[in-house]
């Protein structure tokens, strides 16, 4: 059933805390809408665990997301919803029961935007999407290659858009068994899609790729309300035009990843006047082999400043990429005052 907009409907905001200190009592002045916990289990109802583990021994953190003081819950199908009538946060848990994934990817979709519709937030912002085992063989096709028909289906059988204006996302193989997990926000005005001019858009890529695309964007500039304006960065790897490059070579990948996530900040502030910064970002570092983590650790420090946020923030996971060939990952956020420029 959709719900009402409630009168404390508010600005967004976004924090990165230890999860430890997020979870005493009274250390949160307002419930939040959702979180993502890296390297710990679920404890609370708003918090959402990512099945991957936590390298360099690393205390559990969480990015919380954080709106109005009075928060509803619901459920549409397989989603979980919490929203105060302007942002909704869901979650999506399927297991695999031998429908193929491409069906579950279908169905969580689906169900994904009848939430935004229960909810009122008919908008994306950002999507999480984890799903076991991404690179095997799945019956005469790749895993990811499989959700993503299922996914770019419930797109367009729900009328939203697969190609200019999608939403940021990462699609990760952070568990070895399990089912489908999807994390989502949401709201009531559409983002800014922004694409990276040093890669051709994800929803373009040939037919080499799958019979379907990836369908998202690189990322997205939403208003969070306040004067404050979010840049939502999808996971960035070590691709140029459509293509891996530096395979095999950790380092040269982080590099290379570093300077897509450069041209999508240039990208972003040509769009606004809040002016992002690169070392300023949040980031999950994604790795596929664990004992690559000091290598990619050491290239960031030494390009970025040990001291930079975005190294002292970093949760580093340890994660299957998209494509077998890519060794890392980074996704991002930043918040900063300003607007999107007309």
């Amino acid at each position: 059933m959709r719900i009402g907009t409630p009168a404390t409907a508010s600005a967004l905001s976004v924090r990165r805390a230890p999860l430890e200190s997020t979870l005493q009592a009274g250390a949160l002045a307002q419930p939040p809408l959702g979180a993502l916990a890296y390297g710990a289990p679920s404890a609370m109802p708003w918090l959402s665990s990512v099945h991957a583990p936590v390298l360099f021994a690393q205390a559990p953190q969480a990015d919380l997301w954080l709106a109005g003081a009075h928060i509803d819950t619901g459920r549409s199908g397989t989603v979980h919803w919490r929203t105060d009538g302007r942002w909704a946060f869901g979650t999506i848990d399927l297991p695999e029961r031998g429908e193929g994934l491409e069906s579950l990817a279908e169905t969580a979709y689906r169900d994904l935007f009848q939430a935004l519709d229960d909810a009122g937030c008919p908008h994306l912002l950002r999507i999480w999407n984890y799903l076991p085992r991404i690179n095997e063989d799945g019956g005469g096709l790749e895993r990811y290659r499989q959700f993503n028909m299922g996914r770019q289906r419930a797109f367009i059988d729900a009328g939203h858009t697969v190609y200019e204006g999608s939403p940021a996302a990462c699609a990760l193989g952070a568990a070895q068994d399990g089912g489908l997990s999807i994390r989502f926000l949401a709201g009531q005005a559409a983002p800014l899609a922004i694409e990276n001019p040093r890669q051709v858009s994800a929803y373009r890529y040939p037919s080499s790729y799958g019979p379907r695309p990836p369908t998202f964007s690189r990322a997205a500039l939403a208003d969070l309300g306040a004067g404050q304006l979010a840049l939502l960065i999808s996971g960035t790897a070590s691709i140029v035009g459509h293509a891996t490059v530096h395979p095999g070579d950790i380092a040269e990948q982080t590099r290379e990843t570093l300077r897509n996530l450069a041209a999508v900040v240039e990208a972003a502030n040509q769009r606004c006047t809040a002016g992002f910064d690169l070392a300023e970002l949040h980031t999950v570092v994604y790795v596929r082999h664990p004992g690559a983590a000091p290598r990619v650790r050491e290239v960031l420090a030494a390009a970025l400043g040990a001291d930079a946020t975005f190294l002292q923030s970093a949760a580093y996971l340890q994660a299957d990429i998209c494509r077998q060939d890519l060794l890392v990952e980074i996704e991002a956020h930043a918040v900063a005052s300003g607007m999107v420029k007309a």
